[in-house]
């Protein structure tokens, strides 16, 4: 797109961002309705598209992937802000609704999910907490700054949209425009352009009104937008380095400016930048069951979406003296042998996978574009897939010393916390006898994990599944020192000061799970590579986002217990 389309691109979003800022809550509303009865319309095109573009075989499983991560994560977003616009625009307290504790430490917590009976069901024996940051009391927890301000000014943004998970660019503008009151042009990523007249559909309304706009086209075109002076504010996902030369520039000149953190942006950004995701296993007593349903576990974490995930498994950190390590690696090889196999889409994948196996010399190929390397030194803390996010179907083992699950879990966190580079998502699996026993232990390690994703017994994509929950890294990085990104998106009910969010879920799937004892309903999940039902699961839940009438409910409970 030449410069004098950007120009006028920009100028109608510039004459509109007032305007917008200032509309009333119930034209807001309207809005909201309007994108949720456009996804829902355009959803079947929208995962066909993704589909083809990934290579992904026709009624294949894998298709859920493009539904849950696709037009069900917008529409399940629309509607929980629906619920807080509607509560802000009858004067009543967003979050009254809320359950707010107060944890050892006095750190407050926000029960998001469920929020209502319907979602305990769906996902039935699954939490979700945002904690706040440190200093906020109970009574300072608030949400919505945006709708407190007499005459809001307005602002245009910037996405720089990701390429990988489809509704990152969608989600992130109605963040901006819902959740921040500014106007939006999304930059879409040259991998999902295709992409571009499906949301031009779907944000029909707001662009007719002049306050959205898509724009496709490479880094320059990117670069051009952010030094743009109609833009005010910028927001990207993508790499550290794609932040740093927004930031900073590119080159010795570039690296400098970072090194003396001397920004050439002066516009306010957010961003969302991955990391090195650890999956941290806790010894304890499994059985057979437990040791197959979580190596199918820990292979959705690394293989979803093809590994192409800001929050993809790379390191398993293993408990060296556990008699289960080794089952369980043996357990996790087949696994990721066994998941249908699919294309490397994502560009770049063949150079980061062959740096990895230069670096790593001893990783075993699995299938096409699998790997699999055991045992690297957590004492090498050098190590290239530690430091590096390698963005593919590539996982890493490493273990620490110790069969005590406290003081293994105290080392492990320390260990992912300095050594991993990356702040964004992180998960802990434990046997529940284990958690009883590690008690407030547990408690104070998940308090210690500087991420802003926490899942236990779960995957960290569940909470960028979760409206309510706060989705983006560890707060507190300056922009010269940034690890996997500064701010929020998705918190649909708009808390104002988040730090990280805590999901929980089962040990183990139903109907295993009443034999010993854990009371839930929730099979196997409708995300897991290896759910045989993932495709028909998620397109009933998408329409039931999209349309939540009471009848949809036996279809999506009927194929989620096949799969």
């Amino acid at each position: 797109m030449k410069s004098t389309t950007l120009d006028e691109t920009l100028a109608v979003l510039a004459a509109g961002k007032d305007r917008w800022a200032q509309l009333p809550i119930l034209e807001k509303l309207q809005h909201l309705d309007t994108l949720r009865a456009s996804t829902g319309a355009n959803a079947a095109d929208w995962v066909a598209a993704s589909v083809h573009a990934k290579g992904i075989r026709k009624g294949s499983p894998l298709e859920g992937e493009e539904w849950l991560s696709g037009p069900y994560a917008l529409l399940s977003w629309l509607g929980a802000a629906h619920t807080t616009l509607t509560a802000i625009a009858n004067g009543r307290d967003v979050l009254a609704d809320i359950p707010l504790a107060t944890r050892r430490n006095g750190q407050v917590i926000a029960k998001v999910y469920p929020f209502d009976r319907i979602e305990g069901l769906l996902l039935h024996g699954y939490t979700a907490e945002v904690w706040m940051q440190p200093g906020v009391e109970v009574g300072d927890v608030s949400s919505g700054a945006q709708y407190r301000l007499s005459h809001p000014k307005g602002s245009v943004g910037l996405i720089l949209g990701a390429g990988n998970i489809s509704s990152i660019p969608p989600l992130d503008a109605v963040y901006k425009l819902f959740a921040e009151g500014s106007v939006v042009v999304v930059k879409m990523n040259p991998v999902n352009e295709y992409l571009g007249p499906v949301f031009e559909r779907i944000f029909g309304s707001l662009i007719d009104e002049g306050f959205v706009r898509f724009v496709n086209g490479g880094a320059d075109i990117g670069a051009e937008l952010t030094r743009h002076p109609s833009v005010d504010t910028v927001h990207v996902t993508g790499s550290l380095a794609t932040h740093d030369a927004i930031v900073f520039g590119r080159g010795a000149e570039g690296a400098l400016r970072k090194a003396r953190a001397e920004p050439l942006l002066e516009k306010p950004i957010t961003s969302e930048l991955g990391g090195v995701t650890p999956t941290i296993v806790i010894p304890g007593p499994w059985d057979d069951g437990d040791f197959t349903y979580h190596a199918e576990h820990i292979a959705t974490q690394k293989l979803h979406n093809g590994g192409f995930n800001c929050v993809a498994a790379q390191v398993l950190v293993l408990p060296r003296d556990w008699d289960g390590t080794e089952r369980l690696i043996e357990e996790v090889r087949s696994a990721l042998a066994a998941a249908e196999q699919r294309p490397a889409y994502y560009p770049g994948v063949d150079d980061r996978h062959a740096a990895a196996h230069h670096h790593h010399e001893d990783g075993e190929r699995i299938g096409d574009h699998r790997s699999l390397i055991v045992g690297i030194d957590p004492t090498k803390v050098d190590s290239h897939l530690f430091n590096t996010e390698v963005f593919g179907p590539i996982l890493a083992t490493t273990s620490l010393k110790g069969t005590d699950p406290s003081e293994y879990l105290d080392d492990a966190v320390t260990f992912v916390n300095e050594i991993l580079h990356g702040t964004l998502g992180a998960q802990l699996i434990a046997h529940p006898d284990t958690i009883a026993e590690l008690g407030h232990r547990l408690e104070d390690a998940l308090d210690a994990m500087e991420y802003g994703a926490i899942a236990v017994n779960a995957w960290s994509g569940v909470n960028y599944f979760l409206a309510r929950a706060a989705w983006g890294a560890y707060p507190g990085d300056p922009l010269h020192e940034i690890r996997s990104g500064s701010g929020v998106v998705h918190n649909a009910l708009l808390f104002d000061q988040p730090q990280k969010t805590v999901v929980r879920g089962p040990f183990r799937p139903f109907p295993r799970a009443i034999t010993k004892g854990e009371i839930h309903i929730s099979p196997r999940p409708p995300w897991f590579v290896t759910n045989k039902t993932a495709h028909t699961t998620a397109e009933r839940l998408t329409r039931y986002a999209a349309d939540p009438k009471p009848w949809r409910l036996p279809g999506i409970f009927a194929s989620a217990l096949r799969g």
